[in-house]
Protein backbone atom coordinates (compact mmCIF):
# COMPACT_ATOMS: atom_id res chain seq x y z
CA UNK A 1 0.00 0.00 0.00
CA UNK A 2 1.80 3.48 -1.14
CA UNK A 3 0.85 6.74 0.09
CA UNK A 4 1.99 9.93 -0.37
CA UNK A 5 3.64 12.01 2.22
CA UNK A 6 3.21 15.58 2.88
CA UNK A 7 7.04 15.99 2.33
CA UNK A 8 6.05 14.95 -1.53
CA UNK A 9 7.63 11.01 -1.03
CA UNK A 10 6.10 8.34 -1.16
CA UNK A 11 5.99 5.55 1.68
CA UNK A 12 5.24 2.09 1.56
CA UNK A 13 3.31 0.32 3.74
CA UNK A 14 2.46 -3.51 4.65
CA UNK A 15 -1.26 -4.17 3.37
CA UNK A 16 -2.26 -5.74 6.74
CA UNK A 17 -1.71 -3.95 10.08
CA UNK A 18 0.65 -5.38 12.71
CA UNK A 19 -1.22 -7.53 15.65
CA UNK A 20 1.35 -5.75 17.87
CA UNK A 21 0.88 -2.43 17.11
CA UNK A 22 -1.95 -1.95 15.00
CA UNK A 23 -0.25 0.14 12.35
CA UNK A 24 0.96 -0.70 9.28
CA UNK A 25 4.55 -1.40 8.93
CA UNK A 26 7.02 1.11 6.76
CA UNK A 27 8.44 -0.96 4.52
CA UNK A 28 10.45 1.82 3.10
CA UNK A 29 10.37 5.85 1.98
CA UNK A 30 10.93 6.50 -2.12
CA UNK A 31 11.07 9.48 -4.18
CA UNK A 32 8.99 8.76 -6.86
CA UNK A 33 6.01 6.61 -6.64
CA UNK A 34 7.68 4.79 -9.13
CA UNK A 35 10.15 3.31 -7.37
CA UNK A 36 7.61 2.58 -4.31
CA UNK A 37 5.47 0.44 -6.50
CA UNK A 38 8.78 -1.38 -8.40
CA UNK A 39 9.78 -2.14 -4.37
CA UNK A 40 6.26 -3.56 -3.76
CA UNK A 41 6.98 -6.18 -6.78
CA UNK A 42 9.75 -6.87 -4.93
CA UNK A 43 8.64 -7.34 -1.72
CA UNK A 44 5.31 -9.08 -3.20
CA UNK A 45 8.15 -11.78 -4.90
CA UNK A 46 10.22 -12.44 -1.84
CA UNK A 47 7.22 -12.80 -0.04
CA UNK A 48 5.56 -16.08 -2.43
CA UNK A 49 8.78 -17.23 -3.35
CA UNK A 50 8.85 -21.06 -2.72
Amino acid sequence: MIRKLKSGKYRLYSRKADPKTGKRKNLGTFSTRAEAEKHERAVQYFKHKG
